[in-house]
C-alpha cells in the first residue's frame, strides 16, 4: 500500500510502514509537531521515554504511531495505554483506530460505566491496543478476566493528572501485573516530585523530552460555564443563544454526527446555521466558511479538526457544546473570539459528571471561568427583546426598505406597519422551552464541595511501600 506524494516527507523519514503512513495521510497530518519530532524516533528505537507535553500538542500520535508501527501484522494485546479519565480514554482509542485502521489495528477503550464482561470479551478476541482508566483496568486484572495479558509497550498518559486524581496507588498496583520485559513511556504536562519518583521505578534509562505549550488565550474574553443535566444540553444552548444574541458564534461539538444533528435542529428552529466537519467536501467546506465569514449565517457548528486554520476576526461568541477533552483544546477553541483587540465571550456547557474535567482544564490552563445560572424563560424573553431593539438601532437602512414602506403607507398607518413588521420578525424565532434549565448556584456549590472532599479522601489513602525493586517494575 503506497501513500500519496503530498504526505510530508518528514513523516516518511521516521521509517513508518506504508499502512501507518496511509492513516497519517487520511487523518490530515502534514508535518510532525515538536513532540512527534522528538519522541517518534526514540520510541522506534525501543527506548523508555519520560516526556513533558500537554494534551493537544500531538502526543497521542507521538506515542501511538511508533507503538502501532511496532505491532503491525501481529496478534493479541501488544500496547496498553493508561489514561486518567474515560473521556480521554475514548478520545485516544478513537484517534489510534483512525491512524491504525489501514494496518488492521484493533483498539478497545476500557472504562467504568460499560459492561465488564463485554470489555473482557472484546480484549480476549484479539484487540491489539487497549486504552484504559486505572480503576476499571485494575478490576479486570484482579479478576483474571484478561487472558494472556502481556503488553510489549505500556504508555502512562497524563501522569500528573493521575497523581492529582489520586490514582498513583492504582498505577503502582497495575504495574505489578505487567511483564518485566517491556517498553514504558510516561507523558505528563508537569513533572512533580511524585511523578519523578514513579518514573524511577517504572522506567529504565529513559530519554527525557520536554515540549512546552506556546498558545496563550487572548485578553478580553469573558469565560462562563453553565451546569446542566445531559438531557437539557440542546435546550440550554438554544436558551443561551436567545439571551446572548451573538453577532457571530462558533459552536464546537465533539463528533461529526453531533455537528450535523445540532445544525439541523437549529435550522429547523429558525436559526441561521451551518455545519463544518471533516466528512464534507472541500467545496461544501469552503461554502460554509465563506457564508459564516460574510455574515450570511450567524452560527457555525464545527468539530475541532474542521475548525483548524479558521481565521475570522469578528466572532463574538464561542460555545462549547461539551467540555473539551483537554486544556489546550479549550484554549484553542476560545481563542477564536476576542481577536484583534475586540471583546469576546466563551460559554461552556457542563454536566455534573463533567465538572471534574472542567476543573482540570481550569487548573492546567490557568483560565478563569465564572459560573452562571441558565436564564429562566421569562429572563430569556426579556433579554431577547432587548437584543432585538439593539439590532434594530444598529440596522442600516436599505433603499428597497424605503420603497416598500412608501408603498405600504398608501393602505396602512406607520404604527400599524411597524407593529406588523416587528410581529413578523418575532414570529421567525420565538423564545420557548422549559421555565427553568440547569442547576442553581447552591446545587453547584454542593457538587464542588463533594469533588474537593473526594479528592482529599483519595490523597489520604495509604501508599505502597517499596523495599528495593519489586517484580514487574524493572525489566
Amino acid at each position: 500500500m503506497k501513500t500519496e506524494n503530498n504526505l510530508a516527507g518528514s513523516f516518511r523519514d521516521f521509517g513508518l510502514c506504508d499502512e501507518i503512513l496511509k492513516g497519517v495521510e487520511e487523518a490530515g497530518f502534514r508535518a510532525p509537531s515538536p513532540i512527534q519530532q522528538q519522541a517518534i524516533p526514540v520510541i522506534m528505537e525501543g527506548r523508555d521515554v519520560m516526556a513533558r507535553a500537554q494534551t493537544g500538542t500531538g502526543k497521542t500520535a507521538a506515542f501511538g504511531l511508533p507503538a502501532m508501527n511496532a505491532i503491525v501484522r501481529t496478534n493479541g494485546l501488544k500496547v496498553l495505554i493508561i489514561t486518567p479519565t474515560r473521556e480521554l480514554a475514548s478520545q485516544v482509542s478513537e484517534e489510534l483506530y483512525r491512524l491504525g485502521r489501514f494496518a488492521g489495528i484493533k483498539t478497545v477503550a476500557v472504562y467504568g460505566g460499560q459492561s465488564i464482561n463485554r470489555q473482557a470479551d472484546m480484549i480476549n478476541r484479539g484487540a491489539q491496543v487497549i486504552t484504559a482508566t486505572p480503576g476499571r483496568l485494575l478490576d479486570h486484572l484482579r479478576s483474571g478476566r484478561l487472558k494472556r495479558f502481556s503488553p510489549r509497550i505500556v504508555v502512562l498518559d497524563e501522569g500528573d493528572e493521575m497523581l492529582d486524581m489520586g490514582f498513583i496507588n492504582d498505577i503502582e498496583s497495575i504495574f505489578e501485573y505487567l511483564p518485566k520485559e517491556r517498553q514504558t513511556l510516561l507523558f505528563s504536562a508537569t513533572i512533580p516530585g511524585a511523578i519523578k519518583s514513579l518514573a524511577r521505578r517504572i522506567l529504565v534509562n529513559p530519554v527525557s523530552i520536554d515540549v512546552t505549550p506556546v498558545e496563550v488565550t487572548p485578553s478580553g474574553i469573558k469565560q462562563l460555564y453553565y451546569v446542566i443535566q445531559e438531557r437539557e444540553r440542546e435546550e440550554a444552548l438554544v436558551r443561551l443563544i436567545d439571551t446572548e444574541s451573538p453577532q457571530r458564534a462558533l459552536i464546537f461539538c465533539r463528533t461529526k454526527r453531533e455537528t450535523d444533528r445540532l445544525s439541523t435542529t437549529l435550522i429547523s428552529r429558525g436559526y441561521s446555521a451551518k455545519a463544518l466537519h471533516g466528512d464534507m467536501t472541500q467545496v461544501h467546506r469552503n461554502e460554509a466558511i465563506d457564508a459564516f465569514r460574510k455574515g450570511r449565517v450567524d452560527l457555525l457548528i464545527a468539530t475541532d479538526v474542521a475548525a483548524r486554520g479558521l481565521d475570522i476576526t469578528d466572532v463574538s461568541h464561542v460555545f462549547n457544546y461539551h467540555v473539551p477533552f483537554d486544556p489546550d483544546s479549550y484554549v484553542h477553541r476560545i481563542g477564536r473570539t476576542g481577536r484583534a483587540g475586540k471583546k469576546g465571550k466563551a460559554i461552556t456547557l457542563v454536566t455534573p459528571l463533567e465538572l471534574k474535567e472542567l476543573r482540570r482544564i481550569m487548573k492546567v490552563s490557568g483560565e478563569p471561568l465564572s459560573y452562571r445560572e441558565i436564564p429562566s424563560i421569562r429572563e430569556a424573553r426579556k433579554r431577547y427583546l432587548s437584543g432585538i431593539i439593539k439590532k434594530l438601532e444598529d440596522q442600516p437602512v436599505r433603499e428597497e426598505a424605503a420603497e416598500v414602506l412608501e408603498e405600504l403607507s398608501e393602505t396602512m398607518e406607520i404604527h400599524q406597519i411597524a407593529t406588523k413588521v416587528l410581529s413578523m420578525l418575532l414570529d421567525r424565532q420565538k423564545v420557548s422551552g422549559p421555565k427553568r434549565l440547569g442547576l442553581n448556584s447552591q446545587e453547584v456549590e454542593q457538587m464542588l464541595y463533594m469533588l474537593k472532599k473526594q479528592k482529599t479522601a483519595r490523597s489520604k489513602r495509604p501508599s505502597h511501600q517499596y523495599g528495593g525493586r519489586r517484580r514487574g517494575y524493572r525489566r
